[in-house]
């Protein structure tokens, strides 16, 4: 008679071997970032299937950041370019997409400084309530009623209003706080300022969105 063991290396490799053979669009977001990491240089059909899942998240970024950009596309090819060269030193996996959103952003702000110039590189989804100075970004109800849509469309123009009158370091901190969910720490590290500075910043872009809106909303409530 005989036995057959299967040991934990053993069980290791079929398993590394099945995710070798796996088609890319079968593969996991994790399983699909673990193959691409299996080399220096990503496989070519699993980078492929890896850009095809977050593309729609970069290029979103991206026009939060700089809707008035006409070089977005080649923004987000040199996004991809950089995830391509440097996947295999991210260490955990789960934090993909964070590790995706610090790039699209250290390149955005980059460009943004060689560029030197006004803009108004921010728009936002319009905010459903705006209390105690924080705000919340998500989208209206799925099915609105014609005068919430008129309401709606009404006050995304009365904000984005308000958003082009803030300074350019307001209206930048404010995405990468806002959309991307940056820390203070690591928004000071992307503009190279101060904790503090980036706080003072963050209150004062608030303040003042908070201040023009509701002036908005009180002029509004007496028609």
């Amino acid at each position: 008679m005989s036995y057959s063991f299967s040991t934990p290396w053993s069980s290791a490799r079929s398993a590394l071997s099945a995710l070798r053979h796996d088609a890319p669009t079968q593969l996991s977001n994790y399983d699909l970032i673990q193959r691409c990491q299996q080399q220096h240089r990503p496989d070519k059909a699993a980078f492929a299937e890896l850009v095809k899942r977050y593309q729609s998240y970069v290029e979103k970024l991206l026009y939060h950041l700089a809707p008035d950009w006409s070089d977005r596309a080649d923004l987000t090819q040199e996004v991809w370019i950089r995830v391509y060269r440097n996947l295999h030193k991210l260490q955990t996996i789960e934090r993909f997409k964070s590790w995706l959103g610090r790039i699209t952003t250290n390149l955005f702000y980059d460009e943004l400084r060689k560029r030197k110039r006004h803009q108004s590189p921010l728009s936002l989804d319009a905010p459903r309530q705006l209390s105690d100075g924080e705000m919340d970004w998500e989208v209206a109800s799925d099915a609105p009623n014609p005068v919430d849509v008129m309401m709606t469309q009404e006050f995304y123009a009365e904000l984005e209003q308000a958003i082009a009158e803030l300074p350019e370091v307001f209206r930048t901190t404010i995405v990468l706080r806002e959309i991307q969910g940056l820390s203070y720490e690591e928004i000071a590290d992307i503009t190279n300022t101060s904790l503090g500075t980036v706080k003072s910043r963050i209150a004062r872009a608030r303040q003042r969105l908070q201040q023009d809106l509701n002036l908005y909303l009180k002029t509004e409530s007496l028609t």
